[in-house]
Order: C-alpha cells, then sequence, then structure tokens
C-alpha cells in the first residue's frame, strides 16, 4: 500500500495538485504534514541508492578544481609560499575538510534527508526555514556569478569561431554586452535542463564530468612541463620564512577549509543517496586528501612553470589556455572550462536553493520546480552587476557567509555530541506540538540563542580592520563557538529516540 501512495503522490506534483486537494491529501503517508512533506524532502530509501564511492570522488574531481580555487591557490605564490610550503598548506586542508566532510556525510547516509530537514533537528520544524535560506541565498548569487563568470569563456570560444560576433561586445543592455547576454542564456538553460531532472540527473552529469576535467588540467600541466623544459620555479618571487611562513601555512590551510564552509553544511543533500559509510569514506578520501593533492601539485606545475618560461606570475589556468597556440586545442580547453564551472555550480549553487525552497513551500514545489525559481531568481539579480559590486560580494555575501560556520557548528553538535546520532526521522515531518522537533511553535530557543552571538563574532572577524589577522581562521572560530555555545545552553542527560525514515522513505529517483 506505502508503495501505491507514494507513486500517487508522484502523480500530484506531475498534475499540479495543491495541498488542498483530496487527491493529495490521501497520497501523503500517515502522521505527516503535507507543509513538511513531499517526494523530495521525503528520506531515501535504503534500498536503490546510487551515489556510489565513484560518483563522490567526481563532486570533489569538479568542485576541487574549479577556477575560483587555481586562482586562490596560485595567489599563494603572491603572499611568499613556495611549491613545498603551498602543498602542505592544501593537504593540513583537506585533512580538516575529510573529517568534517565525512562527519557531515555520514548523517545523510544514515537519516536519508537533505539539510533543511536536518537542520529541523537542531532549531525545529519551522525554525530549519534559517539555516536552508541563508545556505540557499548564498548560493542563489554565486549561481548568478559562476554562470557570468563562464559566459564570458563562451564568449571568447564564440568570438574564436565567428570573429563577426565581435560587434556584439560594444552593445551593452542592463550593464552586460549583447553577447554576454546570449552566453549567458545558453548556459543558464543548459544548467536548469540538467538540474531540472533531479539529483540522478546531476549525478550523471558529474560522474561524465570528472575525468574530463582531471585529464584536461593533467594535459595543461604535462605542456607547461615541456614547455618549460621540466623546470619549475618552487620559490616565491618574494618568500617568507620562520614564524610568518608557518603562520601563511595555517592560514592558508584554514581559508582552503573556509571556501568549503557552505559544502559542509549541506553534504548529506548528496549522501543521503550513497549507498553506505564505506562509500562516503572511499569517495571523500579519494576525492579530498588524494586528488587535492594532484589540484596542488598542477597548481605548482602551472606557476611554477609558467615562471620559468618567461618570468610572469598567473593568476588563473585561463592566462595558460589563452597562450595555447592551437585553435582547435584552445576551444577544446575552453569547453573544458565550460563543462567544468557547470558541474561546479550544480553541485555547491544549484542543489541547496532548490531543497530550500521546496522545504519553504512543500505543498507547491518540488525539486524541479524549486530549482526553476532559484535559477530566474539566479538570473533576474543581473549578477554580472553585483560581481562588479565590491561592496555587495564583501558585505552582502561575505555578512551572510558569516552565518554558515556557527549554523555547521550547531548542527553537528547537536547531532553528534547532544543527541549520538539518535533521530527519530518520521517526527521531522510532523507539526505535532508533541513532537520531539516543536520545541515552541517549531522553533529550538537554544539553537537562536547559540546563533546569534557566534554570527555576531563571526560578522566582526569579517569586517572589523583591527581582527583582520585572525580573519583568515574565522570560520573555525565561528563554527567552535557554534557548537560551544550550543552545547552550553543544550539540555543534557535526556533519552532521545531513534527511528529510522523507511516508513515514509521514498526509492531515489531515477531518470
Amino acid at each position: 500500500m506505502k508503495d501505491l501512495a507514494l507513486d500517487s503522490h508522484d502523480a500530484s506534483f506531475a498534475s499540479g495538485a495543491t495541498a488542498e486537494s483530496p487527491r493529495r491529501a490521501q497520497s501523503l503517508p500517515a502522521g505527516v504534514s503535507p507543509a513538511l512533506y513531499n517526494h523530495d524532502l521525503a528520506p531515501t530509501s535504503q534500498k536503490g541508492r546510487t551515489w556510489g564511492s565513484y560518483s563522490l570522488f567526481t563532486l570533489w574531481a569538479n568542485d576541487v578544481h574549479s577556477l575560483g580555487n587555481y586562482s586562490f591557490a596560485i595567489g599563494l605564490f603572491t603572499l611568499g609560499l613556495g611549491g613545498h610550503q603551498i602543498l602542505m598548506a592544501l593537504l593540513l586542508g583537506a585533512a580538516f575538510l575529510f573529517v568534517l566532510l565525512s562527519l557531515s556525510g555520514f548523517m545523510g547516509t544514515r537519516t536519508g534527508i537533505p539539510f533543511p530537514v536536518m537542520s529541523r533537528i537542531s532549531f525545529g520544524t519551522r525554525g530549519a526555514q534559517i539555516p536552508a535560506l541563508i545556505r540557499g541565498g548564498v548560493a542563489i548569487a554565486w549561481f548568478g556569478i559562476q554562470t557570468y563568470l563562464a559566459s564570458m569563456v563562451l564568449d571568447v570560444m564564440l568570438i574564436t569561431l565567428f570573429p563577426e560576433l565581435q560587434s556584439l561586445r560594444e552593445q551593452v543592455v542592463l550593464g552586460l554586452p549583447l553577447l554576454g547576454w546570449i552566453s549567458f542564456s545558453i548556459l543558464w538553460v543548459v544548467q536548469v535542463l540538467i538540474a531540472c531532472w533531479g539529483m540522478e540527473s546531476i549525478r550523471k552529469y558529474e560522474a561524465f564530468a570528472g575525468p574530463v576535467i582531471l585529464l584536461t588540467f593533467v594535459s595543461l600541466a604535462a605542456w607547461i612541463l615541456h614547455s618549460a623544459h621540466w623546470s619549475l620555479h618552487w620559490s616565491a618571487p618574494f618568500a617568507s620564512g620562520g614564524r610568518a611562513m608557518w603562520l601563511q601555512i595555517l592560514g592558508a590551510a584554514s581559508l582552503w577549509v573556509a571556501i568549503y564552509g557552505t559544502f559542509v553544511l549541506n553534504f548529506c543533500d548528496f549522501t543521503r543517496g550513497a549507498t553506505s559509510r564505506s562509500a562516503v569514506v572511499k569517495g571523500n578520501f579519494w576525492g579530498i586528501p588524494i586528488n587535492m593533492l594532484i589540484f596542488g601539485l598542477i597548481v605548482v606545475i602551472l606557476t611554477g612553470g609558467q615562471l620559468a618560461i618567461d618570468g610572469t606570475l598567473i593568476h588563473s589556468p585561463t592566462d595558460i589556455v589563452q597562450k595555447i597556440p592551437s585553435k582547435p586545442l584552445l576551444l577544446l580547453a575552453s569547453l573544458s572550462l565550460l563543462i567544468l564551472t557547470i558541474a561546479v555550480n550544480l553541485m555547491a549553487n544549484f542543489v541547496a536553493p532548490a531543497l530550500a525552497l521546496a522545504n519553504l513551500l512543500p505543498r507547491h514545489l518540488n525539486f524541479r520546480r524549486a530549482a526553476l525559481v532559484s535559477a530566474t531568481l539566479g538570473f533576474v539579480i543581473l549578477p554580472w552587476n553585483l560581481y562588479n559590486s565590491p561592496v555587495v560580494i564583501v558585505y552582502f555575501l561575505g555578512g551572510l557567509g558569516s552565518f554558515l560556520g556557527p549554523l555547521f557548528g550547531i548542527v553537528m553538535a547537536d547531532y553528534w555530541l547532544i543527541r549520538k546520532q539518535r533521530v527519530n526521522v518520521p517526527a521531522l515531518y510532523t507539526h505535532d506540538p508533541a513532537g520531539p522537533y516543536h520545541y515552541r511553535n517549531g522553533v529550538n530557543p537554544k539553537a537562536i540563542q547559540a546563533l546569534i552571538p557566534s554570527a555576531l563574532i563571526s560578522l566582526l572577524f569579517a569586517f572589523l580592520p583591527m581582527l583582520q589577522s585572525l580573519s583568515q581562521f574565522s570560520w573555525f572560530i565561528a563554527a567552535g563557538l557554534g557548537a560551544l555555545f550550543y552545547w552550553v545552553v543544550a539540555p543534557k542527560g535526556l533519552t532521545y529516540e531513534d527511528k529510522d525514515g523507511e516508513a515514509i522513505a521514498v526509492a531515489p529517483a531515477k531518470h
């Protein structure tokens, strides 16, 4: 009977039935609230999960090799770190990330629930909107910005193929040339089409893109090595040493973790489809420390090789791509960068806001509709204007980002330290005042009490010049304070019921 009900539930979404329709009411499992449950927010059943270790590895194969990460790591040369120090910083950050992402990932594998629902455990059935919408809001803005940055690569490709399009770069509408509008729109449509087919479509795209990206960057590194006659400059132009060097290494490692401050929050959105804990560990091991070592070696080869060739310090791999003498190879490399940017955008900036919006209006928005809404928001905010505004980037996105560390600390402390992994999954989908996650009108005041001071302190690190020297460690400080404050105010010594969600679970979608 459960399978028949869930099939009917799916059909109600396809037909656009609302929560008030009798058909929709009959499709819900017994005991769940229509304001908290739909097919995409429901727990995934243990049987039929498709995210194995290779799928999780390819997430990192794409995300680690993003252009933003390369720009960050290459920038460490300008801070005085040489090749060995950069590798040390990246591997130290990778060790922290491996632990944090494994702990975060285990939560999704065990419960089968996405991050907005996971947040209900510590913030309450209504209070969970706070972390979900903060995470989703950051992602929507960055989805648009990353699409804009990718559109500039597509601009170059189109002009290379069709030089007559150059005239379209001279006509500007709302801050963007006409050619930019064309490129942005093409990439926007491609990403929406992939995402609207759901998580399984995203998994398949990531699995396709991962090897392409690795092969592209390894080939680029080999070409640079050959051009530099196998010689590299391992030392930075202005090398630092002693205590300053070690502080820079630790600071770079901390910033490397902070880059993933958004993703450690909602990694369960992906691991809820993981086949086992072992798959998470293996996927993370090959995708984080091993893959980041490869990433670091490529950074050192690209930067040190170019220094050996002509003494110039590159800022991004695109600086090298533009120097490829062969037009077909130039186009192929540019296409690979587009494939990469789409892969990173889908995993980091598409899934989170789609699920956050579905959690906000589960009666009306499933994953597909919510993905379309979030993508539309990412378009209408004219992200190229945001990107070109330091005030928006630093204060708005930086301010929102200051909440991510405390949120992670609170969610992790509640799950691992307070409840010790004991979660009543079906109770996360009910507004019953007697339910364990109803707290006070659906909001846990203890989580808010921990969030406000830790977020305020995080904001001080982000914006006060006198704390600038510690700002690179702000994510760890904020996450630690969030966990500490929650531990202090949360009740202890209580007994928590542990109940899986199989009774209300849905089979992972296969497309």
